[in-house]
């Protein structure tokens, strides 16, 4: 069992091995960008990365409240699933943790532990290839998005 502080320091180690890893990628724009804290610009639309001892995923997460944004990625799931390679599990309108209504689009892998170095491979293999097409999808669709504001 690992202390609260050894957890914390083993979670900051990944991310920032994470991030060297992922500087040298550019955005599809050609721009560089700051995987972690991914902007999408548009407020109550995040991209996230999550990892823990038992999984990791990547997940769209919509917070804004007007169901229109959820709709727009509804409107354009062929699109995007087409450019992750892959089908993403959709749940729209769910309570989060705190009781706030949100809508997730969002993929995850098991049996993976962010405490033991020796997964970090799989985990960013897991992460890289989605956030790199999440950009690719968002770079052409985010458009559409912004005409919602």
């Amino acid at each position: 069992m690992y202390s609260k502080q050894e957890v914390s320091k083993l979670k900051e180690h990944f991310w920032t091995a994470f991030g060297k890893y992922m500087k040298p990628v550019l955005s599809a724009d050609g721009e560089p960008i700051s995987w972690l804290n991914y902007k999408t610009g548009i407020p109550g639309i995040f991209f996230k990365m999550d990892a823990d001892s038992q999984q990791a995923s990547v997940s769209i997460v919509i917070t804004q409240s007007d169901s229109r944004f959820y709709n727009q990625f509804v409107d354009n799931k062929t699109f995007l699933e087409t450019t992750l390679g892959e089908s993403w599990l959709w749940q729209p309108n769910r309570m989060d943790e705190y009781g706030k209504t949100m809508s997730t689009i969002s993929t995850r892998i098991q049996h993976v532990n962010i405490l033991q170095s020796e997964d970090w491979p799989t985990i960013i293999s897991f992460f890289k290839p989605r956030i790199i097409a999440l950009d690719e999808f968002w770079s052409m669709a985010k458009y559409g998005f912004e005409a919602l504001l």
